[in-house]
């Protein structure tokens, strides 16, 4: 199919998606479709995937994701994820021991960039990618996983 060479930009990456998952409505498999492609091409990440949001408990839970086993649970408002979802912001977080409340799955984990989503209002949950390096994540990263998020989120 594809090699992570071949990757140029965001934007071939959210063609990829968009070609991928566009003729699918099972939100599930289609997650997990979007993390693996994720994971495949973007460099120097160790975990990438989906927390979604349960409005009965209030927390995000484990969806699909490529990495080590994570957390399963994060209290709403918690940690970097529980915190962006409940702003809905896009946190980028340089050093994640430097984030107050930072939840810590995987001691490797050095930078993170979380993405909300949210579809018609109705919250979904978060795209999360951990890094095994400090300041992985740019304005050019937020830029392209919100654009990825959009075309996610629009088959889902």
């Amino acid at each position: 199919m594809y090699t992570a060479v071949e990757i140029k930009d965001y934007t071939q990456l959210n063609q990829m998606l968009k070609g991928l998952i566009e003729d699918e409505t099972e939100r599930i498999a289609n997650l997990s479709n979007a993390a693996s492609l994720l994971n495949q091409f973007l460099e120097n990440i160790n975990w990438v995937g989906f927390y979604l949001y349960k409005e009965e408990t209030d927390e995000l839970v484990l969806g699909p994701f490529q990495g080590l086993p994570a957390c399963v649970r994060i209290q709403n408002g918690k940690g970097v994820c529980g915190t962006a979802f409940r702003g809905n912001d896009i946190f980028i977080v340089d050093d994640v021991s430097e984030f107050p409340g930072h939840i810590a799955c995987d001691a490797n984990s050095k930078s993170e960039i979380v993405i909300p989503i949210y579809k018609d209002s109705e919250p979904i949950g978060v795209l999360d990618i951990d890094a095994p390096v400090y300041e992985r994540f740019t304005e050019e990263d937020r830029a392209g996983l919100s654009e990825f998020v959009d075309v996610l989120k629009n088959h889902i």
